[in-house]
């Protein structure tokens, strides 16, 4: 009994760090609306390219991390240690970025954030695999996932609060002690690896071996190609809206700034509550019709955003921006359904540790685009008319992004079909 209570107690614990992993990310899309902020930075207000490159800078950290750095983090320290030393790594850098005083140094914070937060999927699985049967494993896997959502949707309206009621610093100062004084406790009182054979074996020759192993094991999967492909072009939905989210709100769609948060989180849960929909929807559908939910969803996506952008009232926009998450939301559960279905027997883990590695590697440029786009023709002031131009056209890239989606699903249901006859 106390073994079971504390495997689902190390779940809660994963849940929580990924929620507040994902606060971190998302901090610097509600400041770019700050002109306190970005004076302090030396950036324009206009200067979107910029504003955009912070959240590349993260994910570029984040993909090269997934990749290369996990194995050495989890064979040389473990699941909890490694957690430890990232909270660690996340809280200081987040609360010292106040005390940076330009836009390089901002930018290599967040790149690094983007290397320590990298390896966090993984050894949450680590945990889940050490701990649960294949059989029962779906549970917590959805537990440990609800917690992207969950962050997104506290972030937006906490940082949100922090700057309208204090000041730009003070969000960093929150964010950098929830990661010091929640996360750290946490994991140390409540996340227990159990004895196995997942525990840390402390070779750098393990390290390396791990790193060969993934790579590998990665090149044995069936449409690889493929499936990074689609991987990309889902996150990098997720990355180009919730980085430009809250600036379109408010700058274009007249949100207050009380109002932007808020209305910034609700697509967030949206998005939780699809997400448990769409691995319902999996099981229910044979094997070979699961790249269909690809297919509807990317439809669904795109057309919820050309509402949004063409909306006539702010409240239809946010609506469509609301539904268009839902309809991301159904596609989560699919890709790592995806990936373990193509994947070789004894290298699901890696393989999806690359996939997901590379798409995010990938997907992180899209905020950066996205920036180039909305900032139009440089960093000088621009008219209302020109804003909303701008973001309307970087907008219109999120639905590029589920027509890739969408072809990519269509070709593997068209593998899946050949397949079975």
């Amino acid at each position: 009994m106390k073994t079971e209570r504390m495997r689902w107690m190390g779940v809660l614990v994963l849940f929580v760090i990924v929620a507040i992993s994902y606060v971190d990310r998302i901090n610097i899309a509600v400041l770019i609306i700050d002109p306190a902020f970005l004076a302090h930075m030396g950036m324009a207000r206009g200067d979107r390219a910029s504003q955009g490159l912070l959240a590349t800078a993260f994910m570029v950290g984040y993909g090269l991390s997934a990749v290369v750095l996990t194995p050495f983090f989890f064979e040389l320290l473990g699941v909890r240690k490694s957690l430890v030393a990232g909270l660690c790594t996340w809280g200081v850098v987040t609360w010292l970025t106040p005390q940076l005083q330009n836009y390089d140094a901002l930018l290599a914070s967040r790149a690094l954030l983007g290397l320590a937060e990298g390896p966090l999927f993984s050894l949450a699985g680590a945990f889940v695999k050490a701990s649960f049967a294949s059989h029962e494993n779906g549970k917590p896997n959805a537990i440990v996932n609800m917690g992207t959502g969950v962050g997104l949707g506290l972030g937006f309206p906490l940082v949100s609060h922090a700057l309208g009621a204090y000041d730009w610093e003070t969000s960093f100062h929150l964010i950098g002690a929830l990661n010091l004084v929640v996360g750290v406790p946490l994991v140390l009182l409540f996340l227990h690896m159990p004895p196995g054979p997942a525990s840390p074996r402390g070779s750098m020759g393990n390290a390396l071996g791990r790193v060969r192993q993934n790579v590998l094991g990665a090149l044995q999967t069936r449409h690889l190609l493929l499936v990074t492909v689609l991987t990309s072009a889902f996150l990098g939905f997720l990355w180009g809206s919730s980085n430009w989210l809250p600036a379109y709100l408010k700058e274009v769609r007249g949100f207050s700034l009380r109002e932007m948060g808020w209305m910034a989180s609700l697509p967030q849960y949206t998005m939780v509550l699809a997400v448990f929909l769409g691995g319902a929807l999996i099981d229910r559908l044979e094997r070979r019709q699961v790249p269909l939910i690809f297919v509807g969803g990317s439809l669904g996506v795109g057309l919820c955003i050309l509402l949004a952008i063409l909306a006539p009232t702010r409240e239809l926009a946010a609506l469509g921006l609301i539904a268009a998450n839902f309809f991301w939301g159904l596609q989560s559960p699919a890709i790592p359904s995806t990936a373990q279905h193509y994947s070789a027997p004894g290298h699901t883990a890696s393989a999806f540790g690359v996939v997901n590695g590379v798409g995010s590697l990938v997907a992180g440029f899209m905020p950066a685009l996205m920036g180039l786009l909305i900032g139009g023709q440089g960093a000088g002031p621009q008219s209302a008319a020109e804003v909303a131009s701008g973001f309307t056209l970087g907008f219109s890239t999120l639905i590029g992004t589920q027509v890739l989606v969408l072809l990519c699903g269509a070709w593997l249901w068209r593998c899946g079909r050949a397949s079975a006859h």
